[in-house]
């Protein structure tokens, strides 16, 4: 077979799930950045809220591009979701490229009927905000954040 069906991520599922996450932001009083790819990482939404801090675009779109290649949420560990110590870290961001890895929580893949149809990014909390305001986002749209 040469030719299979996929499921993608609407603009409209990325729009809602960036909603949902800036509204929970909102909600925690913080001000976030959050980007939404596709399953190549390629970008479908970014937004900053105002009062977001700068770096918290490159945070955010990086956590997303990692989380869909990945297929799992972004986390010190390597591809295989081995641990990883600093040092090894570093390197695997510097080897994927630093827009493509990163090991800061806060990156979560979208997963609808088994598929990984993109990744969401969450920056400008703790890691734990970050990370619960991703998997609100996610779950939105009725996709899961795990396989």
């Amino acid at each position: 077979m040469y030719v299979a069906d996929s499921k993608r991520l609407t603009h409209e599922g990325a729009r809602t799930m960036a909603a949902t996450a800036i509204a929970k932001a909102r909600e925690a009083g913080i001000a976030i950045a959050v980007a939404i790819a596709d399953a190549g990482g390629h970008l479908v939404v970014l937004e900053r809220m105002d009062g977001g801090r700068f770096h918290t675009v490159h945070s955010a779109t990086t956590k997303a591009v990692c989380a869909a290649s990945n297929r799992r949420p972004t986390s010190a560990q390597g591809a295989q979701a081995q641990p990883l110590d600093v040092a090894h870290a570093i390197g695997l961001a510097l080897a994927a490229g630093p827009e493509r890895w990163t090991a800061m929580e806060g990156g979560f893949p979208i997963i609808a009927g088994g598929e990984c149809i993109g990744g969401i990014g969450v920056s400008g909390g703790d890691w734990e905000t970050d990370a619960r305001i991703a998997r609100a986002a996610v779950e939105a749209i009725g996709a899961s954040w795990s396989v």
